[in-house]
């Protein structure tokens, strides 16, 4: 499963939609819940990022994604 984790760079402020980033996890998980939770600890344990929300990509939404996005797997 791909997952898209928008967020904001530092905690140390306030966030803004303007500054709002994301990245893309494939993440081995039976269910979209269970992807979500590894999602989230792969990202608080390797940055320091503010987390605002975690999606799943629908195939059609990945596809669009790779046409259309700097779309690159980030890999912990």
């Amino acid at each position: 499963m791909i997952y898209k984790v928008f967020y904001q760079e530092t905690k140390e402020r306030s966030p803004r939609r303007e500054q709002t980033v994301s990245l893309y996890l494939e993440v081995d998980a039976a269910t979209e819940l269970e992807g979500r939770i590894i999602a989230r600890q792969l990202v608080e344990e390797n940055t320091s990022y503010n987390i605002e929300f975690i999606e799943l990509l629908s195939e059609n939404h990945l596809e669009y994604e790779k046409a259309h996005a700097d779309f690159k797997l980030t890999e912990f």
